[in-house]
């Protein structure tokens, strides 16, 4: 086996890799496209099981699926470089996807809804309006200010004493109506005040330990 192929599936499904056995549905292969382009790029290996042993690819039909996926069921369309790999009489396709600068990028589903989907350890999860908000605010050429009032502090306090919170917890705790509460959250989470902690369960927030120090000093 070609061994820049071979390190690559030895690493497993993670952050930036993908394994697709077989491609049944663009719609599935939008989701990942999608997902590394709203997340900091990634490789979709198809033709790999998920095991990491290797299937191949049936026909060039799936070469074209992905092309399918990117022009119809991926909104802004996604740009990618895909590659033939020929191992133990088989091809593997790999499609390469950049960091995309058009966020938030969309996969369009079975029933005709465009949604946003990111790429969280080795899942493709669809992107609450909290990460809408921190993709929004990051292109923002005016700049974000994030300012320690009653609420942050409300916040913070109850993370100090809890660990985490949830986006309902925190807009009842601080009375204020979600917008404001997504904002806030997205502002600190930009900040590297808090980290976002994503499952398929849900979304919960918490103190970033890296600059917790800071925070600290920050709010004295």
């Amino acid at each position: 086996m070609d061994i820049y192929l071979k390190k690559l599936i030895e690493e497993g499904e993670n952050q930036k890799l993908d394994f697709k056995y077989c491609i049944s549905d663009s719609r599935k292969i939008a989701r990942t496209l999608t997902a590394f382009a709203n997340s900091n790029g990634g490789r979709l290996l198809i033709g790999v099981r998920d095991n990491g042993s290797i299937a191949g690819i049936r026909s060039d039909e799936e070469l074209y699926m992905v092309e399918t996926a990117s022009h119809l069921f991926c909104r802004p369309e996604i740009e990618y470089i895909i590659k033939q790999h020929i191992t133990l009489g088989k091809t593997i396709l790999e499609v390469e996807v950049m960091k995309g600068d058009k966020r938030p990028y969309q996969s369009k589903d079975e029933n005709g809804k465009w949604l946003p989907y990111f790429r969280n350890h080795d899942q493709n999860l669809i992107a609450n309006k909290v990460l809408l908000q921190v993709w929004r605010k990051k292109e923002m050429k005016s700049g974000v200010v994030v300012r320690f009032d009653k609420v942050e502090t409300i916040l913070m306090d109850y993370l100090e004493k809890n660990g985490s919170i949830t986006l309902s917890k925190f807009r009842k705790i601080a009375k204020i109506n979600t917008y404001k509460a997504e904002s806030i959250l997205a502002n600190l989470i930009i900040f590297k005040v808090l980290v976002m902690n994503a499952s398929e369960k849900g979304f919960t927030y918490e103190l970033n330990p890296e600059t917790e120090e800071l925070n600290t000093s920050i709010r004295g």
